[in-house]
């Protein structure tokens, strides 16, 4: 058991990536008219240091939220312990850092300045009975605690721990609940994840590729995309971050541009060995005239529109082994005898059908 909470303690420092405000912004721009009269639920961040809930407290009128609710885990680094939005040194202790939730039903223009900023939201913050509590518990998004707040959500908004994605997203579902929140690419290949997908209860949102965000002063350096800037503050960026959401957008339904003509270029797309399907190698090379099922890169799904194709499956083969296409090759290798033909594995492939 000791081995065990080691482990998952170390799993939840290497998750602590913290998303820049711009990002969420670029991103939450496009979704503004599904906030309104709603609860917001940020289940997965300290209020203090989270920028998903400065984003809200800011834009709370302008958005028209009804409710925005924040909960920190026990093991966060400043849980109830740094009491300001705006650098001033002010802090209550709290040796036990235990766990708390914020709860805000309004924000005014407390100090009389025109405009409802953060330094409003910290007023209310320190002067309204009931809008900061202790939880009982450790904050974690499967506690009981928090799952009775997020029963009462409308929306989570949020950058879950990318080892826990797969019971993040499950519970999201299980409650059925909207969500816009952060991953990592790879979990679009997750079985769990890619049926969501399939049937069409989960698709990518806006931004899709390279990402950075401030990791603790403990996190551990790394040799690649790793840095640490003229103030002392660590930095982690990764090439392949999406945006996961169920709420209905725009970008879900336009329609991909076809060019390319698959009928007198046949010989531009190998058919699988193992299922009955020609290989896409580029999204930009999905053919026009072809109407059966077609392997595509993973990436298609930043394009993905449900009323213009159907996902069939996902990598695999009527063999159960990943998809295959024999191709000649100037490269002789040996198997069982040599052969000049070469046996390829594509990388991750969704099959796909165009819809007539």
């Amino acid at each position: 058991m000791a081995t065990k909470t080691l482990s998952n303690a170390k799993k939840a420092k290497a998750d602590e990536f913290f998303t820049q405000l711009a990002d969420i912004e670029n991103e939450l721009k496009h979704y503004k008219e599904h906030f309104k009269n709603k609860v917001i639920f940020c289940n997965c961040d300290d209020p203090y240091e989270s920028n998903f809930f400065k984003y809200f407290a800011m834009n709370f009128n302008f958005l028209g939220v009804k409710k925005l609710i924040a909960t920190c885990y026990d093991s966060s680094p400043i849980a109830y312990t740094q009491l300001s939005f705006i650098g001033k040194d002010r802090t209550t202790q709290n040796k036990n850092r235990r766990a708390y939730k914020i709860e805000i039903s309004e924000v005014e223009d407390y100090n009389g300045d025109g405009a409802v900023d953060l330094s409003d939201v910290e007023y209310l913050l320190h002067n309204k009975e009931n809008t900061l509590t202790l939880l009982k518990g450790d904050g974690d998004f499967r506690s009981e605690e928090c799952v009775e707040l997020l029963k009462e959500a409308d929306i989570v908004v949020t950058n879950p721990p990318f080892s826990l994605f797969r019971e993040y997203i499950a519970q999201l579902v299980e409650y059925n609940k909207k969500f816009i929140i952060i991953g990592n690419q790879n979990a679009i290949t997750y079985k769990e994840v890619f049926k969501l997908f399939k049937e069409n209860k989960i698709w990518l949102g806006y931004k899709c590729g390279d990402m950075k965000f401030t990791v603790p002063s403990y996190y551990e350096e790394r040799t690649t995309r790793f840095w640490i800037d003229d103030k002392g503050q660590k930095w982690r960026s990764f090439g392949n971050i999406c945006w996961y959401t169920n709420v209905d957008i725009a970008k879900r339904h336009e329609e991909l541009t076809l060019y390319k003509h698959y009928y007198g270029h046949e010989d531009e797309y190998p058919k699988y060995d193992n299922y009955d399907a020609i290989n896409v190698d580029k999204v930009a090379d999905i053919p026009c005239d072809y109407f059966e099922d077609m392997g595509v890169p993973i990436t298609y799904l930043d394009k993905y529109n449900s009323d213009q194709f159907e996902i069939v499956k996902f990598r695999k083969g009527n063999d159960e082994k990943d998809l295959t296409y024999t191709t000649g090759s100037a490269t002789i290798y040996q198997t069982d005898r040599q052969t000049d033909r070469r046996r390829i594995t594509p990388y991750f492939r969704i099959v796909i059908r165009r819809k007539v």
